[in-house]
Formats: C-alpha cells, sequence, structure tokens
C-alpha cells in the first residue's frame, strides 16, 4: 500500500512548480488522470485551482477536494 499525504502537503507539491501527476474524480464520478501538470492559481474563497497539462497545453479547473492521488501517493483530508 502507498503512503498517504494530508491535502496541504499535496497543495504544496501541486504549487511547487514541478510537474506532478494527478488522479482527481469529475463530476460524474469517473477518474481523470491528469500527467505532468503544474499548477498556475488557486482560489481559496471556491477551494478550487487551475492546472496546465504540459504535453497538450490544456488549462483545467479541479476541486481541492476531488483529488485523490498525486505522483501515486494516497490524499486524504
Amino acid at each position: 500500500m502507498t503512503p498517504g499525504i494530508h491535502i496541504s502537503t499535496a497543495r504544496k507539491l501541486i504549487d511547487s512548480g514541478d510537474p506532478v501527476d494527478m488522479k482527481v474524480w469529475k463530476k460524474d464520478g469517473s477518474v481523470m488522470h491528469l500527467k505532468r501538470c503544474v499548477g498556475l492559481r488557486y482560489d481559496f474563497r471556491n477551494g478550487t485551482r487551475t492546472v496546465k497539462i504540459l504535453a497538450s497545453r490544456e488549462i483545467r479547473r479541479i476541486r481541492d477536494v476531488c483529488i485523490f492521488e498525486v505522483n501515486g501517493q494516497t490524499v486524504f483530508l
């Protein structure tokens, strides 16, 4: 079993500027795997963050509570 990390540690990893791999739950319950993405902006009031996928240059907005894995480590609240 992989060791878990707290959401605050996951936020620091995402905001560090280094590319990370994430797994996120989507609105319909399916899993979205984001490979090599970097955090651009964090909105504390809404609990969302904007990330950029480096390979496709796609920009996505995700909710922090929907992140359940960062770099192969389980994220807990």
